[in-house]
């Protein structure tokens, strides 16, 4: 049976952050504990793909992160408000879980690893930027186009500055599938990228595990290179003949990783 025909019956769950906020999370699956926490301009859905290949190895915990999904959100936001929601989330877990946190999903990860109990860190292209792109101002130009009432404009600058579009609008799933009611989120969250920075990584004795496309993005690279150099017990696995979005574009390779730490 291959991973797409296998069935899958995730069953949905809530768990309530330090601020009282409700974070909805799916299970699945039977094994090691595996968390997935989501990228900038998703929700749950975004591990669709990857999840067949992972259940029969795996019990997986699937959250939307807060503000999005059937996920509940709070009277104000930070970087750090998202930490206590994974750790909320690897409380409720019964044994030390893997987390996997894919693009700004591996930063909320990387503040958080310090505080919880984990099995193993995979962060994903975290956006830990450095050098030239410290300086970027892209909330704030995100902003002032939805501001404009240019909602589809900003999420356009979003993805084409993350990614390796240089014309989203050439995709089949362009704007229908781009997620715009989450723009407010992205802009938000951009802001917690922009004024994170590498003195900001707190001290982690997990073994981790960083991740990064052959083919994506060189701002991206970069910071998986610089996070490479500052933390103590971490390596690089770079994926051949893939972006930032090997969840989606390459589910089998990403698997194979994740199945060799346990």
């Amino acid at each position: 049976m291959s991973p797409e025909s296998q069935p899958s019956n995730p069953t949905v769950h809530t768990v309530l952050s330090a601020d009282g906020t409700s974070i909805a999370y799916e299970t699945e699956g039977n094994g090691q504990p595996l968390i997935l926490l989501h990228g900038g301009s998703g929700t749950r859905q975004a591990w669709n793909t990857l999840r067949p290949y992972l259940a029969t190895d795996f019990r997986l915990y699937v959250p939307d992160r807060r503000g999005r999904g059937d996920s509940c959100d709070g009277d104000d936001y930070s970087l750090a408000h998202e930490a206590a929601d994974l750790q909320a989330l690897v409380d409720a877990v019964s044994a030390p879980p893997i987390v996997l946190g894919h693009s700004f999903g591996g930063l909320v990860a990387l503040k958080a690893a310090s505080q919880i109990t984990i099995d193993h860190l995979v962060l994903y292209e975290p956006p830990v930027l450095v050098d030239e792109h410290s300086e970027g101002d892209l909330a704030a130009r995100m902003e002032a186009r939805l501001e404009a009432g240019q909602r589809q404009e900003a999420m356009r600058l979003f993805i084409e500055e993350n990614g390796t579009v240089s014309d989203v609008t050439q995709l089949p799933w362009w704007p229908e599938e781009a997620n715009l009611h989450l723009t407010e989120t992205v802009i938000r969250e951009n802001y917690e990228v922009e004024a994170f920075d590498r003195s900001d990584v707190p001290d982690i004795d997990v073994p981790t595990v960083l991740l990064t496309g052959e083919q994506s993005p060189d701002h991206l690279r970069a910071g998986v290179a610089a996070l490479d150099d500052y933390l103590t017990d971490s390596r690089i696995i770079e994926m051949k003949n893939v972006g930032h979005v090997a969840t989606e574009t390459a589910p089998e390779k990403l698997a194979s990783i994740l199945k060799s730490l346990i």
